[in-house]
């Protein structure tokens, strides 16, 4: 995809590249530095345009190289690759070097605030916004400034978009940063798609398994795309496609049993397409759309223990990010467990719901007599296991000391190498591209990763439903054998919760 200018002043989306059109003049981006943090990349990505990077912004990039984060790293990166394309000679710095897409890369030096002769745009600009020592006003003041001086078109790239607010207000072309964001489109269809078939085949899709329609029915599905095979609206069948227009029938039980846990079913077609990625031991990367109550992080962390507990893995992580990836926790009392369960209150209440303090076994043939809490003249019971001090000990506590299940912050990820883990990663729709791509690849040899998240509620203020990094993951790691990706769109947590998902 590629920039297009609205002709009737709309958003103009920056795609791959930021190219010129083909015979048309380029453009001047100034960047703000939530755009370097964001991608540190970006700037051999704006193809045969001139990028122009303001001197406020290597003072605010300074200020974050010191940090051991996501963020730091990427302000270390930025300086870095700087360093290395302007070298030692100091007009470089001034008069630009080529980028690799064909335009310029330089520092933008100079603000209007300190010029004796003022504009009546600068005059202006000083008269909205007077606290001229912000570096937010700074940077715009010399976007404004280049605007003036450029018969080039010069756009103010940020990711904030108070920031695009106030540029567009003294007349800044402004714009957010769509390298890395997916089409509307992507982010809009949550419904799994139907394929008309006729009576017998569906007879006999049910007692083979497979069938094969061919490419021209089965459209554009990709490979692992879930559809069902509909006659009407009461005879339906979920079905995997496996390339080429051949499509299998769900690998899925009855119902789940959780290991000293509860027994879960699939409530409806999107949990049942949705379970069998998880269980399927040749999908290595699940991503989940869905709304909240739809029960994605439920069944992912059900699947895990089930899987844990057949000893197809090593153990289960799960994790969320912390707003960001790259916040610390360091503000919180307590130790590390007390500071993570704020941010992981929902994960407790699935491993709460599917772990319960007192398992279904009635009869408790299956415990160690020495575990056995007798609460009937039978003596059934279930096991309650305590502390050394008599406090009941919850089951997820258990597999957490064993090693079986590993809860931790998301910013302790980077350098990590995790090797034959089920690992749910919850809100993942909170991480920017760069982030979910650290998180992918830490994932070592037999290790599955599962991305569940609601595009369309953000906290992160430098993403968006199309910019974040579980619609990126998505996006990029689509079609490929090992991959999977379900839309979850019927709320199953109560009435109450689905009418308040789509209604409010």
């Amino acid at each position: 995809m590629k920039q297009t200018d609205q002709p009737d002043g709309g958003e103009t989306e920056i795609f791959a590249g930021n190219e010129a059109p083909a015979g048309g003049t380029a453009k001047n981006f100034v960047l703000d530095t939530n755009v370097l943090l964001h991608d540190p990349n970006c700037l051999n990505r704006f193809q045969n345009n001139h990028v122009y990077i303001p001197v406020e912004v290597l003072s605010e990039l300074d200020r974050f190289k010191n940090e051991q984060n996501e963020r730091g790293a990427n302000a270390r990166r930025v300086h870095r690759f700087l360093h290395e394309i302007f070298g030692t000679e100091p007009r470089n710095v001034i008069k630009g070097v080529a980028s690799a897409g064909g335009g310029t890369i330089r520092v933008l030096i100079g603000s209007p605030l300190s010029q004796n002769k003022v504009t009546p745009a600068q005059r202006r600009f000083q008269k909205v916004f007077p606290e001229q020592d912000r570096m937010d006003h700074r940077i715009m003041a010399a976007c404004l400034s280049l605007q003036e001086q450029s018969d080039l078109a010069t756009i103010l790239v940020t990711k904030d978009i108070n920031m695009q607010l106030k540029g567009l207000a003294i007349g800044l072309q402004c714009q957010d940063y769509l390298n890395d964001k997916v089409s509307a489109k992507e982010v809009e269809q949550y419904e799994i798609r139907s394929i008309e078939v006729a009576a017998n085949e569906l007879q006999r899709f049910g007692s083979s398994g497979m069938l094969e329609l061919g490419v021209a029915r089965a459209g554009d599905l990709e490979v692992n795309e879930y559809a069902l095979l509909k006659v009407s609206e009461t005879k339906l069948l979920p079905a995997r496609h496996a390339g080429r227009g051949v499509f299998q029938r769900l690998k899925i039980p009855q119902s789940l049993r959780v290991p000293r846990g509860i027994e879960l079913r699939p409530a409806n077609h999107g949990q049942q397409c949705f379970l069998d990625a998880l269980l399927d031991p040749d999908i290595h990367l699940v991503t989940c759309y869905g709304q909240a109550g739809t029960g994605k992080t439920l069944l992912a962390v059900a699947a895990g223990l089930v899987a844990v507990g057949e000893r197809e893995y090593s153990g289960m992580t799960v994790s969320r990010p912390v707003v960001a990836m790259g916040d610390t926790l360091g503000f919180l009392p307590g130790s590390l467990k007390e500071k993570m369960h704020p941010w992981l209150q929902s994960i407790y209440d699935a491993l709460e719901l599917l772990l319960p303090m007192v398992p279904p076994a009635p009869d408790g043939k299956n415990r160690p007599k020495s575990e056995r809490k007798k609460d009937g003249p039978s003596g059934a019971g279930s096991v309650v296991e305590r502390t050394a001090g008599g406090i009941p000990v919850k089951p997820y506590e258990l597999l957490v000391e064993r090693g079986l299940l590993e809860i931790e912050a998301l910013c302790y990820i980077r350098g990590r190498s995790i090797p034959k883990r089920f690992f749910v990663l919850d809100e993942a729709q909170q991480l920017t591209p760069l982030e979910a791509k650290t998180v992918v690849t830490r994932m070592s040899k037999g290790s599955k990763l599962i991305m569940v998240g609601d595009p369309a509620q953000i906290d992160n203020p430098y993403v968006d439903s199309r910019s974040n990094g579980l619609v990126y993951t998505r996006n990029r790691l689509r079609g490929q054998a090992i991959t999977a990706h379900i839309c979850l769109t019927k709320g199953e947590r109560s009435a109450l919760a689905e009418l308040g998902a789509g209604k409010m």
